[in-house]
């Protein structure tokens, strides 16, 4: 008899510390080359995020035998966030109302069985991913559309939004490795803990403020702000994927990368945050 091999120990990190950190350095130097040499090519990245996302959920949800229509999903997502970037937020709204009717009307071809179930999923997946993540399109788009300059608002804003919702995530594992000790919410995320979200909300709060006075030259308050807002739903976006997770019966929605596990782990904050760091720096600093 073979024996099974013991499962990795990682801790109180709970990851591979190194494969975790090597495949950040990769994904961000992507992104950074992307915004820097042609920032249409962020773009890009952000529709294959998408397509990525809806193919984990469609994975995850089977579990439950909810069966995704992946295919009009992933084409409606890629237009509403190219959409979003080139035509602004009317017509996000109207691509994510049309993509909704379509995907609705896909699934009157499976018949009446599980049709309710299937299309709540599906509204429920447009919204969650490509509709949240299109409003990257409408925080990049504040430079222009058109690459006028390389380094305009809209790279700039994109840059603090990355920045605060790192900061967010660096904070609170630090803090909560270190120190960690009473829990925030045992049943949904057993290590996530108070102490945290203090090391979260402290970093949060540190890179709004140099990101909005020294990159956007706004004013000191509207970075606090700003980083308030980022840590509240940067961590209600990662508790809301544990919900789903745990919902789903599932540890990670997939290992597609090294010491991370899916895409959607890491963009449950990314995604939560977007929409509130937009429309702060659209009606406060922009």
């Amino acid at each position: 008899m073979t024996a099974t091999p013991p499962a990795t120990d990682h801790g109180r990190a709970g990851r591979n510390l190194p494969a975790a950190v090597g495949a950040a350095v990769v994904l961000l130097a992507a992104i950074a080359a992307s915004l820097f040499f042609w920032k249409t090519a962020f773009m890009v990245i952000v529709a294959a995020a998408v397509v990525v996302a809806i193919w984990e959920l469609a994975q995850g949800m089977s579990a439950k035998d909810i069966d995704l229509p992946e295919q009009p999903l992933m084409v409606g997502g890629v237009v509403m966030v190219f959409v979003a970037y080139f035509f602004g937020a009317p017509a996000l709204v109207t691509a994510t109302g049309v993509s909704a009717l379509v995907i609705m009307l896909w699934l009157l071809r499976r018949g009446v069985d599980g049709y309710v179930k299937n299309a709540t999923a599906s509204v429920f997946t447009l919204v969650y991913v490509p509709f949240l993540g299109s409003f990257v399109g409408l925080l990049l788009a504040e430079g222009g559309a058109v690459d006028f300059e390389r380094w305009d608002a809209g790279v700039k804003g994109i840059i603090t939004f990355i920045l605060v919702t790192i900061a967010s995530d660096i904070g609170g594992y630090a803090a909560g490795v270190l120190f960690g000790k009473h829990p925030m919410a045992p049943v949904i995320s057993p290590k996530k803990s108070w102490e945290g979200f203090a090391g979260s909300a402290a970093a949060c709060l540190l890179v709004g403020w140099a990101c909005v006075v020294y990159l956007l030259d706004g004013a000191w308050w509207v970075g606090l702000l700003l980083g308030a807002i980022a840590v509240c739903m940067a961590t209600l976006g990662d508790l809301c994927e544990s919900v789903i997770k745990r919902d789903l019966g599932i540890k990670d929605m997939s290992q597609i990368i090294p010491g991370h596990g899916g895409l959607m782990d890491r963009l449950d904050s990314l995604l939560a945050t977007v929409a509130p760091v937009w429309l702060t720096l659209h009606y406060l600093v922009f």
